[in-house]
């Protein structure tokens, strides 16, 4: 492997300078732009999303590979949560029905850990191109955590960007006591406890789905 209802955590930012409104300063015959602001709002992925969904991810990954094991979770009965962001705004894409971000959140299995203390895997996280590094993908994951939080979820992990995820509650799994079944840098693999009561007292492996040995 390489690696609800509405939230109520949205982002604000200004649109492209190709739409807005255009004002006329008075007896200068020039012209003053001021966009308008894209709203981004974070809620339950829906059965209709699916196509739009799809485009999102390979987009953001550049191969169908993600998209396919988001498929395959989602065949399988395993998409424990499943968020998009939708744009509305005048750069919304009208393809994607505003579709812009995607997260999933899929059950993992610690050898160890009390079977009724669910933890969850965090990926794949999409954003299409045009709209990365604004926020978009922090949104995603507040909301996702939220809704975590909200369903007893114990404990999250990712295998990501020991640069990015920090951010947001993660560290390095092993001070969990977690250990990744995949090869990777150890920096590379986090968790975040959202119930420390329940955390393992010795080091426990990590398995994911099925579903991601075939990516």
């Amino acid at each position: 492997m390489r690696g609800i209802t509405d939230s109520p955590i949205s982002c604000l930012r200004p649109a492209p300078r190709s739409g807005g409104e255009h004002r006329t300063r008075p007896g200068s015959g020039l012209s003053s732009f001021r966009p308008r602001e894209n709203v981004i709002t974070v809620r339950e992925e829906r059965p209709d999303d699916a196509p739009a969904i799809r485009r999102v991810v390979e987009r953001a990954f550049g191969r169908p590979g993600e998209a396919d094991l988001v498929e395959r979770l989602r065949l399988a009965g395993v998409a424990a949560i499943s968020l998009v962001a939708v744009e509305d705004g005048d750069e919304a894409d009208n393809e994607s029905d505003g579709i812009v971000g995607h997260i999933l959140f899929s059950p993992v299995t610690v050898e160890g850990r009390t079977p009724s203390i669910p933890a969850l895997g965090l990926a794949p996280l999409a954003v299409v191109p045009e709209r990365q590094r604004r926020g978009v993908g922090s949104t995603l994951i507040e909301s996702g955590l939220v809704r975590c939080r909200k369903e007893g979820v114990g404990v999250v992990v990712v295998l990501g960007h020991s640069g990015y995820y920090p951010r947001f509650g993660f560290r390095p799994a092993h001070l969990s006591n977690l250990t990744c079944e995949y090869d990777s840098p150890a920096e590379a693999f986090m968790a975040i406890d959202l119930q420390p009561s329940v955390r393992a007292a010795g080091a426990r492996l990590v398995r994911y789905h099925r579903a991601f040995a075939e990516l």
